[in-house]
């Protein structure tokens, strides 16, 4: 097989090279984005769109705060907690303006997720939608934080309708659970007294960190991908590489459902559209299938992401089904499998081709794509994009270079990251000779297009989103009724894969799966949740007691 052979297959206007250092950090290639479009709409949220010129004037008053009235220093981490609301471009912007490490956590945490992200990544700060606040209230005394920035849903959409937002999610719909954080700044204040604030442009490089993105991994408990400027501008050049033919700059209207929070959505939907100038349109809840059909209407989007349950569920809404999709010319799947019956759904459906993307934390994320020449779904994740090495090895770790056969897949780019938050990259093993290990079995065809086959690591993939098995049986283990506990995954028709969890009781002990999945949902974030409680009198294990759990899931299988 010849060296790079998803070089012939690229599309004669899709370079083989991109330049990752093209701007020296993500602020600048902000700024110059801010400039360059600064009349045209950036956001738009709950029918509210903010302009670049906004975005820029609030994401500099936020910077301003953080510097002066909060004395954060170049390089602190500031944890962000809210779904695609307004305030998250702001804030996420104006954070790496102040120079600060961008720590993005999943609203949906439990306190015990929660308390974990913020020990570990040492975050001082937080900005938290006061619907997730009950949460922080559990976590925090067992935290370093110190500044708590307090936002409500409606607080960019205007006093009038930004008011009666606030009070139906209060005490309509009764979102916001009682907390006590009795030294948090609201939102509102922290933009008011940035406005009259100096801001100070920091000196940053392509060697800073920008993000401390938490992942699943392969094994143990969630670490942080450290992804530095220079990481995420080559992810979004290289993004702008292989579809960049197709887009064009100041021209584009993107649907961002995924949760900018997940590192697909940031660099896709959050950086490459804000580097090309679109308008994006986010939707705060997704899982409200008629609430985001109804949103599309009188939007004419031009690109859409998404995971594999989102394409799923629009497919069989009847009002997606009747809608005008004569604008869309972009569709990216990523985080988890696209399924051929849905990719061919949405194709006849939207006229447009669902292209599956694969990716990890680790990388940015992307590192395959499938081109945007192609005529359909072909079961493969693509080509490498440009400047990025694919190789697969065998189980000594020899290179193989036999089409079609077998192996776990190594990545080599400039958007693989330096290594995990408190680790050294080159010693942890995750690096093997320089390649990261993706833990992940492929094969690659003549023309370069990789195929996933299976998975050397136990990690279980649930709608694009990483669980450990090791923290499912951890959380188990604490129920007073479980001897032993092991998680594997199952494949689930609509996420992909989901939680099985086999257990051994202890003698005598009363335990059923309702109860054990109640235990479960007190200490979990849903997608984490045993969807399949089995009980077992014995686990497998080696000789040495180690759980086999291979031998779990293909029993399953």
């Amino acid at each position: 097989m010849p060296a790079r052979p998803w070089l012939h297959r690229y599309p004669a206007d899709v370079p083989a090279e991109i330049d990752a250092d093209r701007f020296p950090s993500l602020m600048a290639m902000f700024e110059q984005s801010v400039a360059d479009f600064a009349d045209r709409p950036a956001y738009t949220n709950f029918g509210k769109t903010i302009s670049y010129r906004e975005l820029d004037r609030l994401s500099r008053d936020f910077a301003a705060y953080l510097q002066q009235g909060l004395k954060l220093r170049q390089g602190e981490r500031i944890a962000l907690m809210m779904p695609n609301l307004l305030q998250y471009p702001v804030c996420l912007f104006g954070a790496l303006r102040a120079g600060l490490v961008v720590v993005n956590v999943n609203p949906l945490y439990t306190a015990r997720e929660l308390e974990h992200q913020l020990r570990d990544s040492g975050a001082e700060t937080i900005v938290i939608v006061e619907n997730f606040a009950h949460t922080l209230d559990k976590a925090i005394r067992q935290t370093g934080v110190k500044h708590v920035i307090l936002t409500r849903m409606g607080d960019h959409l205007g006093w009038l309708k930004g008011t009666l937002l606030n009070l139906v999610v209060r005490h309509i719909k009764k979102m916001v659970p009682n907390h006590n954080l009795p030294s948090c700044v609201s939102y509102q204040e922290a933009m008011a007294k940035g406005k009259g604030m100096a801001y100070r442009r920091p000196e940053l490089g392509g060697d800073n960190l920008a993000f401390l993105q938490y992942t699943g991994g392969t094994t143990g408990v969630s670490k942080g991908a450290m992804l530095s400027h220079r990481n995420m501008l080559a992810n979004v050049e290289q993004c702008l590489g292989v579809y960049g033919p197709v887009l064009a700059r100041g021209g584009e209207k993107v649907v961002t459902a995924l949760p900018l929070y997940h590192v697909f959505a940031l660099t896709v939907n959050g950086l490459l559209f804000l580097r090309l100038g679109a308008e994006n349109l986010l939707i705060t809840n997704p899982r409200d299938i008629p609430g985001f059909v109804k949103a599309l209407k009188g939007f004419d989007f031009t690109c859409l992401t998404g995971v594999n349950t989102l394409f799923n569920a629009l497919v069989n809404n009847a009002d997606f089904q009747g809608g005008d999709f004569k604008s869309l010319k972009l569709t990216i799947g990523g985080g988890m499998s696209v399924q051929r019956a849905v990719a061919e759904q949405w194709q006849a459906i939207t006229g447009s081709k669902l292209l599956e993307g694969y990716g990890l934390t680790e990388c940015s994320p992307l590192v395959t794509v499938c081109p945007y020449d192609m005529e359909g779904y072909n079961g493969a994740i693509g080509l490498p994009v440009c400047s990025t090495e694919v190789r697969l090895v065998d189980e000594q770790g020899a290179v193989i270079t036999l089409t079609h056969t077998p192996g776990e897949m190594e990545v080599r780019g400039p958007q693989v990251m330096s290594g995990y938050w408190g680790q050294r990259g080159p010693d942890d093993d995750s690096f093997h000779d320089g390649w990261l290990r993706t833990g992940d079995i492929a094969t690659m065809d003549e023309q370069g297009f990789l195929r996933i086959v299976d998975r050397k690591k136990d990690m279980i993939l649930v709608s694009g989103f990483n669980v450990f098995p090791n923290e499912i049986e951890a959380v188990a283990m604490l129920h007073k009724g479980v001897l032993e506990a092991a998680a594997v995954g199952v494949a689930h028709r609509e996420s992909g894969e989901a939680v099985k969890l086999v257990v051994v009781k202890k003698p005598g002990a009363e335990l059923d799966e309702l109860g054990l999945i109640r235990h479960c949902r007190q200490h979990l974030t849903a997608y984490k949740v045993p969807k399949v409680i089995e009980f077992r009198d014995e686990l497998p294990k080696t000789n040495v007691g180690k759980i086999l759990r291979r031998e779990l899931r293909d029993k399953a299988a």
